[in-house]
C-alpha cells in the first residue's frame, strides 16, 4: 500500500494494489472516488480537498494494526 499527497492540489491517493490496472471510477461524493479494477478489485482511493475531508486542515496520523511488515530491500 502506498499513500501519496499532492499539496498543490490538496489530493490524497491511497494505492492499495501496485502495478498497472484498467480501472473504472466509482464516485462516492464530489471529493471521494474509488478506482475499481478487474474482478471488482479495489485498486485505490482518491480524496480531493483532503485537508478539509480528513480533519480541519490536518492530515490524520495513520496507525496500522495487525499488518505484517516486510522490509523493502
Amino acid at each position: 500500500m502506498k499513500i501519496s499527497y499532492d499539496e498543490e492540489t490538496d489530493a490524497l491517493y491511497i494505492r492499495l494494489v501496485e502495478g498497472q490496472h484498467q480501472c473504472r471510477t466509482l464516485r462516492l461524493s464530489d471529493e471521494v472516488a474509488l478506482n475499481i479494477g478487474e474482478g471488482e478489485l479495489l485498486v485505490g482511493i482518491e480524496i480531493l480537498d483532503a485537508k478539509d475531508i480528513l480533519g480541519n486542515g490536518k492530515l490524520p496520523h495513520v496507525l496500522l494494526e495487525n499488518v505484517p511488515y516486510s522490509e523493502v530491500k
